[in-house]
């Protein structure tokens, strides 16, 4: 601005003579110049207020993006923590169902083996009272067709089996040795008509 001012005062006289002279050229470029200077000093400054404004907008924007980020930072870091020990705990309790169930298992493997003996057992005994019921049954028959006298003393060989059962008790089976022993001839009578053998096993039958 000054050097234009100078340049006016020094070329003032010599306007008067000429209408444009190449100085006042010179000067209204120069003052183009300036005021474009001006202008795009101008524009620049809205642009980097423009931009400055952009930049404090998205810092502010950025700074609430981060502190939300860091909150659910902190949230999902509480929710990991939680988890672990969830997770923790449901092992550890997995451990212990895995170990009752192994008890279980074992117990009912072992269970089972005990039922398969008891009805092993069973089932032995019940074949012997089978068999020892069916016997009693057979010499009850036996010595019921044998209540009434006869003139031959019939075979007791059923009844004398019955002493091998295992089940039968010894008290029985000291009654039928004592029904075995019994001498048959001293069970027969004088009288030709008279019976050979009377029957003597009604104690057996009523045991």
């Amino acid at each position: 601005v000054i050097l234009a001012s100078t340049l006016l005062a020094l070329v003032h006289p010599v306007a008067a003579r000429s209408e444009v002279t190449p100085v006042q050229k010179v000067l209204q470029l120069m003052e183009g110049m300036l005021a474009k200077g001006k202008q795009e000093k101008h524009d620049e400054q809205v642009q980097l207020a423009a931009f400055k404004q952009f930049c404090d907008d998205t810092s502010v924007e950025k700074k609430r993006s981060i502190d939300e980020a860091n909150e659910k930072i902190d949230m999902l870091k509480a929710d990991i923590e939680k988890y672990a020990a969830t997770a923790a705990q449901l092992t550890k309790e997995i451990a212990e169902h895995d170990e009752d169930i192994s008890v279980w298992t074992g117990d009912q493997k072992a269970a089972t083996k005990v039922r398969e003996i008891e009805k092993a057992d069973y089932d032995a005994l019940h074949q012997d009272y089978s068999e020892s019921v069916d016997a009693l049954q057979r010499a009850i028959a036996v010595l019921q067709k044998q209540a009434h006298d006869r003139k031959q003393l019939a075979s007791l060989v059923q009844v004398s089996a019955l002493k091998d059962l295992s089940l039968i008790p010894e008290s029985a089976k000291r009654t039928i040795d004592a029904f075995l022993q019994q001498d048959p001839e001293g069970l027969e009578v004088s009288a030709p008509e008279a019976a050979g053998y009377e029957f003597q096993s009604h104690g057996v039958i009523e045991m």
